[in-house]
């Protein structure tokens, strides 16, 4: 199946008919018929499906038929399509590609599956020129990786790596209240959190990525290579006043939480500006957020990302300093909580000196966290690939790619897994 069929059966799940966003929560309805998807195409391309309980999945493609069989010979009963779990079977030197399949609230089409899609196609673009590897490709789909529902990105591949521990993650919630394992087992994944065989047969992880940003828009290229990723965290800071009459209560008699926030989103937004570096107010919950009262209590979440860890912890520590000064004129209290935070991750040199050896790829930076960059972290030989993005929206409905660069991207992943695995 070609590129663009597989990208058009795929393209209508969870799609909002209102605003054209993706609504793909992990767990949730939409992202397991993604997956349910994803399975369906690797069992017509015979591919040795093996998944964790952290609702991480690979496909293989093993050089070697009588490997394959053997494999074969243990399976569950069922097929591919079934998500049969082999975690007790080796596999070693495995070259990796792939992404996820979840999305942001209202996001675009492209962040994530265009990862995963390109794989296939990979896959099926070296079958065709008759390559025969010298060790498995995996294709790779990790869960949760936007952090949309439980906050924490990269849950999957956090949890595969042991950077997130069971425990942590046994205390995630969403929205609504719902803790990660009832979310887990409703969609049909059996909880077994922690580090997983899966990693064990990764030998190296190409991640294929739509830009977010210009960079390559700037350069004419269609395809790219990451150099490294900007260090970032997501921070939780409660606001807590007291809650009054909207008519009734003097501007001065009050003790407005809401007021505090109003004016940490502008020193934020300053404080990034001045350092060069990122800081954002994205998600606000107010209580008892009603039109006619003051708030009791305002909960926001910044998320912050700079070029060195050191940027990082200044830009935060300079944001909190003045909006502890404001609480403090305000009469109002503030706790900052650091709910997660990733250092800066630089890809293996080696690696994407080998990718980018003869040719025209340029080599980029990225502000965007990605499944690889934990992978990286974690000891594995990590590399990213991106596909040029013509408006350089992401996380939006106009986050978007033309067919022709996305073709580019599959052959370049196609041509760089081929010298990967020889």
């Amino acid at each position: 199946m070609s590129f663009e069929q597989m990208w058009r059966d795929l393209a209508p799940v969870g799609r909002s008919a209102a605003s054209g966003g993706y609504f793909r929560q992990p767990f949730g309805s939409a992202e397991r018929e993604c997956q349910a998807w994803f399975l369906e195409q690797c069992a017509a391309r015979d591919l040795d499906v093996r998944t964790d309980g952290n609702g991480n999945t690979v496909a293989w493609w093993h050089p070697h038929p009588a490997a394959f069989s053997i494999v074969h010979e243990d399976r569950v009963a069922g097929s591919a399509d079934q998500g049969s779990d082999l975690r007790g079977l080796s596999v070693e030197g495995g070259v990796v590609t792939g992404s996820h399949l979840d999305s942001v609230l209202d996001g675009g089409a492209y962040d994530g599956p265009l990862g995963v899609v390109s794989a296939l196609a990979a896959v099926d673009l070296l079958r065709e020129r008759g390559i025969r590897p010298g060790r498995p490709i995996g294709v790779a789909t990790f869960a949760e990786e936007e952090g949309s529902r439980f906050g924490l990105a990269c849950l999957g591949s956090r949890l595969l790596t042991g950077a997130t521990t069971p425990e942590q993650a046994r205390e995630l919630r969403d929205r609504d209240g719902v803790p990660l394992l009832d979310a887990m087992a409703g969609a049909g994944v059996e909880p077994d959190l922690g580090r997983s065989s899966l990693l064990d047969g990764i030998d190296c992880f190409v991640e294929l990525h739509v830009e977010q940003g210009r960079d390559l828009v700037h350069r004419d290229a269609p395809v790219g290579v990451a150099s490294e990723i900007w260090p970032h965290g997501r921070y939780r800071f409660d606001f807590t006043g007291e809650a009054n009459h909207a008519g009734s209560t003097r501007m001065e008699d009050r003790h407005d939480p809401m007021l505090t926030y109003a004016t940490t989103v502008l020193t934020a937004n300053e404080q990034a500006r001045v350092l060069g570096q990122r800081a954002t107010f994205g998600r606000v919950e107010a209580v008892p957020n009603g039109t006619n009262a003051v708030p009791s209590r305002v909960t926001a979440w910044l998320d912050a990302r700079a070029e060195t860890d050191a940027a990082l912890a200044d830009l935060v520590a300079g944001i909190d300093r003045l909006a502890r000064e404001r609480a403090d004129r305000d009469g109002t209290g503030l706790a900052v909580t650091a709910e997660s935070v990733s250092g800066a991750v630089g890809f293996a040199p080696d690696l994407a000196e080998r990718i980018v050896a003869g040719r025209d790829w340029p080599v980029i930076p990225t502000q965007a966290g990605h499944d690889a960059g934990v992978l990286s972290a974690a000891g594995i030989p990590s590399a990213m690939l991106f596909v040029r993005n013509p408006t350089g929206v992401s996380h939006s409905p106009a986050e978007s790619a033309g067919v022709e660069d996305c073709l580019a991207g599959v052959e370049a992943l196609a041509d760089v897994l081929a010298g990967l695995a020889r």
